[in-house]
């Protein structure tokens, strides 16, 4: 009886593992990959390639390409083999997210020592081409991506200037005070603010080799808000206040100093044009007189001189003569 009752036993866990779970399905936004006694299906020789890779990472980073199971089913395998399934659509993530502590706000120090909190998401979906380094590479590959990220945004933060801030004032304007960078030191929160997209791009653009790294791809990083402490946050406001106070008082001088040189540069030209005016008419008259003595001859120019005196004389209530005494 015992011995039937083993063979019965032995029966049905044959039927279990090789017929019930022998068969499975993947879901339309799954993957799968299968395993022979550990060993993933490979695609031949081909390994992960990724051209925003150094030389020392591709070798760091060399995993080899694997045979991916797309959407469908039931598919079939043997006892020995296992299924490993992973999630491909896009997914978002809180920044604060950490399994190994609970927290609100992730810190940054500013370039001027300043403790801020960032906060955020980040979008992210496992990348089909590097499987390998996803179930393989590490023991979490979202810890890493997570860790990543964030040593690259505490190294911008402590780094980041205002790519704007040297059109706030021109060189001509700046002397004896320096640059414009030097005039926005000590506010770099607000200069972080006011460039959130521009942040958000460097780091996009620093973590496209998390799917070389650790088989997920970064779709897109938004982070939203900068909050520094109360205290700080009030002495900012402050400081801000004065900037665009001061940025203000710039160009409305510079306003008024354009304005002053366009009125300069019209009362030239009016005066040119009333002197030329004035010299026309003079210019005219030495033409026409030095035309009468070339065709007629001094008599025709005493003639001519006799003729525009007799209007004259016609309006003139007293004519004196001048002689000159011979001896």
């Amino acid at each position: 009886m015992q011995v039937t009752a083993f063979f019965f036993g032995i029966l049905a866990f044959v039927i279990y593992a090789v017929f019930i779970r022998a068969f499975y399905t993947v879901k339309p936004d799954e993957r799968a990959i299968l395993t022979s006694f550990g060993r993933a299906q490979r695609l031949g020789r081909l390994m992960v390639e990724d051209p925003s890779l150094s030389d020392e990472e591709k070798q760091r980073y060399r995993f080899p390409r694997l045979r991916v199971i797309g959407p469908g089913g039931p598919y079939f395998k043997w006892p020995w083999q296992e299924v490993h399934k992973v999630r491909v659509v896009t997914q978002a993530i809180d920044l604060t997210w950490d399994p190994t502590k609970a927290q609100s706000t992730v810190e940054a120090v500013t370039k001027d020592n300043l403790t801020t909190g960032v906060g955020g998401q980040i979008r992210f979906r496992v990348s089909e081409n590097n499987l390998y380094a996803y179930f393989f590479g590490v023991d979490s590959p979202l810890e890493h991506v997570m860790g990543y990220f964030i040593s690259v945004l505490r190294e911008r933060i402590a780094n980041f200037t205002d790519p704007k801030g040297d059109n706030l004032i021109g060189e001509t304007e700046l002397g004896a005070v320096g640059t414009a960078s030097e005039l926005s030191e000590g506010v770099s929160i607000n200069d972080l603010r006011k460039n959130l997209p521009v942040l958000n791009g460097y780091m996009e653009q620093q973590c496209r080799s998390t799917g070389a790294r650790y088989g997920i791809e970064l779709d897109a990083a938004l982070i939203t808000q900068i909050d520094p402490p109360p205290e700080v946050d009030r002495a900012l406001s402050a400081i801000n206040t004065t900037r665009n106070q001061v940025a203000a008082d710039i160009s409305t001088a510079r306003a008024d100093a354009e304005q002053q040189i366009t009125m300069s540069k019209r009362a030239v030209e009016i005066a040119r044009n009333n002197a030329q005016a004035e010299v026309a008419p003079l210019k005219e008259l030495a033409d026409t007189l030095t035309r009468i003595k070339a065709s007629g001859g001094p008599n025709a120019l005493r003639v001519y001189i006799r003729n525009l005196r007799l209007p004259l004389l016609g309006r003139a209530a007293r004519i004196v003569q001048t002689t000159t005494a011979t001896q």
